[in-house]
C-alpha cells in the first residue's frame, strides 16, 4: 500500500508535502526494490572490475605471516658437512586432531593484491559455476530458517501478541510511555508483532489514560523502528548480521569469527538508554506539541457533532480467559526448554560444555548452539500457548504454523540469493581488499583518531538507511568493505558490528521507504482525520535526532572506556 493508498483510505486526497520532506517523498517513491538494487550492483561490479583491471588497478600491502622455523628433523650432506633442514612451521596430526607443532614468530611480507577482472575467461566461468554454490554456501539462508522455526510458530499461535497486550496492560500510568517503547524494542524478535500490535495498541492505551492517542503511536512507533538493532534478547536479527559479519571477517582472517553474543553487552545496554531518551523526547516535545486530545476537531467534526470516536475497545476482539490459559502454557513450555538446556550444559562434562576446558561461555558447544536453544525455547513457549488457548488443535497446526511462516520468508530468501551472488563476485574481483587496503592505508597516513572513523562509519550507514532501511541489505554492502579495513586498522569486527548497529535504526522511523510508514498514518488517521505521510515525519524527527545524538555519545563513552561489548568481545582486537 502506497502513502497516497493510505490517504485515500479515509476518502480524503492529500497533497504530498512540500519542501524538503516533500523533496524526500517523491526520491523515495523512485528507489527500487532492494533486489534491483543488488541486480545494478552485480552489474556495476562486473563492469568496474573490467575496468579496474585493464588499468591494472592494485595495491601492494604488508601482511603478517608465520615466520620459517629451523628444526633438526634429519640431516642433509652439502660439501661433506651436516646441516639442519629448515621447515616452515606446520600442524602436524597427533591422534586428537592437529596441533601447533612449533612455536613461531610472524614476519612482515609484501604482496600485491590486483583487481580480478569478472569479464574474462576465468571471471565469466567463476560467474556460470559458482551461482549454485554461492547461494548453497551463504548461511545466512539457514540460520534465518532455523531461527524463525519457533519464533514464527510462537507469533503464528498469537503468543507474541498477548505478550505484548499482557505488558502494556499491566503496566501502571506513570510507566506507560516506557513500557510501551520497551517492548517495542523487545518484540523486534518477532518481526511485524511490533508494528501490526503495539502501534495501534499504543494509541489505544494513551486515549484510555486521557493522554493524546498520536502521542501513543509515536511513541510505540520508535519504540518498535528507532532502536531495532539492539535488544535485550538474542534475536534472529543478531544470527544474520554475525553469519554477515563472518563473512566479511573470513577475507582477512578466515580462522577467525564472532559469535551472537559478540555484542549482547552493548545491545542490552543501548535498548535501555534510548528507551529512556524516546520517553524523554514523548513527554517534553511530542504530547506538548500535540496539545490536548479533542476528537471533535482532530476527526473534522463540528461541536456536538455525533461522531465514531475511537475507543479503546476498538479493534480485533480478544478472549482474554483464552489468553490467560495461553500465557500460563507457555511458561510452561518455556520452562521444558529451559531445563532441557540446563540438563545438557550444567553437569560437569555435559555434550554443551566444551570439552577440553569445560567453559559454557566463549567458543564453546553452548555458543555455537544458541540460536537452535533460541528457536527451540520459542517453538516450546509457541506451542505451549496454542495448546491451553486453544489456537492449537493437532501437530498439523504446528507444521501448517511453520509452513505459513516459511511461505512469508519467500521474498527475503529471494532477495538472499542476489546478495550472495553479489557477495561472491564482490569477493572474487578483489575489490574488498583493494579498497580496505587503500582506505586503510589512507586514514594511516592521515592518522585519525579510530573513535572518529568509527562516528563517520555511523553517520554514513544512518544516511543510507534513508535510502536502504533494511539491516541485512546495507550491511550486505557494507561490512565487505568496513570489517576488512577496520580490522586492518586494529579495530575489532564486533566494534565494527556495533557501530552499524547505532547507524543502522534511528532514521527508521522518519524515511519514506519503510515499509510500516503507511500502517502508521492510517493508525494516526483514525485519531487525526487529516494527518498524512508528512504528519508522520515530522512527528518522529524528534526521535530520530536525539536518539542518534544520545546513542553516537553513548558509544564513545562505551568505546573510550574499552567496556566489553559482549562476554569475552572486547573493543579493540587480540
Amino acid at each position: 500500500m502506497s502513502a497516497a493508498d493510505a490517504s485515500g483510505a479515509n476518502g480524503q486526497e492529500e497533497a504530498a508535502p512540500g519542501g524538503f520532506l516533500g523533496w524526500i517523498e517523491r526520491a523515495g517513491n523512485k528507489v527500487p526494490h532492494p533486489v534491483i538494487i543488488f541486480l545494478y550492483l552485480i552489474v556495476g561490479v562486473i563492469v568496474l572490475s573490467a575496468i579496474l583491471a585493464l588499468f591494472k588497478v592494485g595495491i601492494t600491502e604488508q601482511i603478517l605471516v608465520p615466520a620459517p622455523v629451523t628444526v633438526e628433523t634429519g640431516m642433509s650432506i652439502a660439501g661433506g658437512t651436516y646441516a639442519p633442514i629448515e621447515e616452515p612451521t606446520a600442524l602436524t596430526p597427533d591422534g586428537e586432531g592437529f596441533v601447533d607443532a612449533f612455536p613461531h614468530d610472524y614476519v612482515l611480507k609484501e604482496v600485491r593484491v590486483d583487481v580480478r577482472s569478472l569479464l574474462t575467461v576465468e571471471g565469466i566461468r567463476f560467474i556460470f559455476t559458482s551461482f549454485v554454490n554461492n547461494f548453497a554456501g551463504f548461511t545466512v539462508v539457514a540460520t534465518i530458517f532455523v531461527a524463525m522455526i519457533g519464533v514464527g510458530v510462537a507469533e503464528q499461535v498469537g503468543m507474541m501478541g498477548a505478550l505484548i497486550r499482557k505488558m502494556v496492560a499491566v503496566t501502571p500510568g506513570a510507566w506507560l510511555t516506557f513500557v510501551i517503547i520497551l517492548v517495542g524494542g523487545l518484540s523486534s524478535i518477532a518481526t511485524d508483532a511490533g508494528y501490526l500490535i503495539l502501534i495501534p495498541l499504543g494509541a489505544a492505551a494513551f486515549l484510555s489514560v486521557g493522554r493524546h492517542p498520536v502521542a501513543g503511536v509515536a511513541a510505540a512507533y520508535a519504540g518498535v523502528s528507532a532502536s531495532f538493532a539492539v535488544n535485550i534478547l538474542i534475536a534472529p536479527l543478531d544470527a544474520l548480521l554475525t553469519e554477515m559479519t563472518n563473512e566479511a571477517i573470513a577475507l582477512v582472517d578466515p580462522n577467525s569469527s564472532i559469535t551472537i553474543t559478540a555484542n549482547w553487552y552493548f545491545s542490552t545496554v543501548s535498548l535501555l538508554v534510548m528507551a529512556v531518551v524516546m520517553t524523554f523526547v514523548t513527554a517534553r516535545i511530542i504530547e506538548p506539541r500535540l496539545g490536548i486530545y479533542k476528537p471533535q476537531e482532530s476527526l473534522g467534526h463540528a461541536a456536538g457533532e455525533a461522531t465514531d470516536m475511537p475507543t479503546p475497545d476498538d479493534g480485533e476482539t480478544v478472549d482474554a480467559e483464552a489468553e490467560g490459559r495461553g500465557l500460563r502454557g507457555a511458561l510452561i513450555g518455556f520452562l521444558i526448554g529451559v531445563a532441557i538446556v540446563v540438563v545438557f550444559t550444567a553437569p560437569p562434562g555435559a555434550p554443551l560444555r566444551d570439552p577440553a576446558t569445560g567453559d559454557i561461555v566463549g567458543t564453546t558447544p553452548f555458543m555455537n548452539s544458541l540460536i537452535f536453544i533460541i528457536s527451540m525455547l520459542f517453538l516450546l513457549a509457541g506451542i505451549g500457548y496454542g495448546r491451553a488457548a486453544g489456537t492449537i488443535k493437532s501437530s498439523v497446526d504446528i507444521v501448517n504454523g511453520v509452513t505459513k511462516t516459511f511461505a512469508g520468508l519467500a521474498g527475503l530468501v529471494f532477495m538472499l540469493l542476489v546478495i550472495s551472488q553479489f557477495i561472491a563476485y564482490f569477493n572474487f574481483s578483489n575489490l574488498p581488499d583493494v579498497i580496505a587496503g587503500s582506505l586503510a592505508q589512507a586514514l594511516q597516513r592521515a592518522s585519525v583518531p579510530d573513535i572518529i572513523l568509527l562516528i563517520l562509519l555511523i553517520l554514513v550507514v544512518a544516511v543510507v538507511d534513508i535510502i536502504m532501511t533494511g539491516a541485512l541489505p546495507k550491511w550486505a554492502i557494507l561490512a565487505p568493505i568496513f570489517i576488512p579495513l577496520f580490522m586492518r586498522l586494529g579495530i575489532a569486527p564486533q566494534t565494527v558490528l556495533a557501530a552499524y548497529r547505532v547507524g543502522d535504526s534511528p532514521l527508521n522511523v522518519i524515511t519514506p521507504l519503510m515499509v510500516y510508514l503507511p500502517f502508521v498514518v492510517l493508525v494516526t488517521q483514525r485519531y487525526m482525520k487529516k494527518a498524512g505521510l508528512g504528519t508522520i515525519v515530522a512527528l518522529m524527527i524528534p526521535y530520530t535526532g536525539f536518539v542518534l545524538v544520545t546513542w553516537i555519545i553513548l558509544f564513545i563513552i562505551w568505546f573510550v572506556l574499552g567496556i566489553p561489548l559482549g562476554p569475552g568481545y572486547p573493543v579493540g582486537l587480540g
